[in-house]
């Protein structure tokens, strides 16, 4: 069985805008796989139904044998629990030092004290800040502050990181040092990660899988892609 199964999956906004369509595709345990295309291909929309922020108009999203899709929405933070999610924006609590930014995502959970403590160092460790616990945000720099968005999506071990143009907002340098954590993340941890970017150069040094979408259609999937710039600029 696939990981993540999408079978001839269509999404069609009120509005008439068709996102995706008839996509199909299918995701192995331990995948890094970039999700590249023009702005309006259907990048945003597919990473959306795979955290069931979207659901599709027709079709099948599948991850881990459950059909996403047809999850009820007071089921739904049951999946997200499983899941890691990172977006462009840091979304990191102003008034919480960085370990309590990271044992916030526990404590909605559930966990006890005592418990989350070596969770939160251990996420922190993986992404080379176990030594910035009590600084707050605004004291990190932007490379830092997606560090610790990265150690918050992680700390709980989930099989599947989902990354929406993660390094969006970094400079060359910044973005090259968090793809070094997310490619460690998904060696040493062996998890599923699935990114949508922009950023060409990330895609050409990474070697990883590739999938091109066009207009909401899977336009190619490559083992080992690059970034073809006169197609998805």
């Amino acid at each position: 069985m696939k990981f993540i199964r999408i079978k001839n999956c269509y999404k069609v906004y009120k509005n008439g805008v068709a996102a995706i369509a008839d996509l199909t595709l299918d995701i192995d345990k331990g995948e890094f796989v970039f999700v590249i295309g023009a702005s309006g291909s259907g990048k945003s929309t597919l990473i959306k139904m795979l955290y069931r922020e979207e659901r599709p108009t027709k079709g099948i999203v599948e991850i881990g044998g459950i059909n996403v899709a047809k999850l009820r929405n007071r089921t739904v933070y049951k999946l997200r629990r499983k899941l890691g999610i990172v977006f462009q924006d840091f979304k990191l609590l102003p008034k919480l030092t960085v370990y309590e930014n990271v044992a916030f995502a526990l404590e909605c959970i559930g966990m006890k004290g005592k418990d989350i403590r070596p969770k939160v160092v251990k996420a922190l460790d993986h992404v080379g800040l176990k030594d910035k616990l009590r600084c707050f945000p605004n004291e990190l720099s932007g490379g830092e502050q997606q560090r610790v968005c990265i150690a918050r999506a992680i700390v709980n071990n989930p099989k599947l990181l989902i990354c929406d143009e993660p390094t969006g907002n970094l400079d060359a340098k910044t973005s090259k040092e968090i793809m070094t954590v997310l490619d460690a993340i998904n060696k040493d941890l062996g998890t599923t990660i699935i990114m949508a970017t922009h950023d060409k150069d990330i895609v050409n040094r990474m070697k990883k899988r590739v999938i091109i979408l066009d207009n909401g259609v899977l336009a190619e999937d490559h083992a080992i892609g690059t970034y073809k710039t006169k197609e998805v600029i």
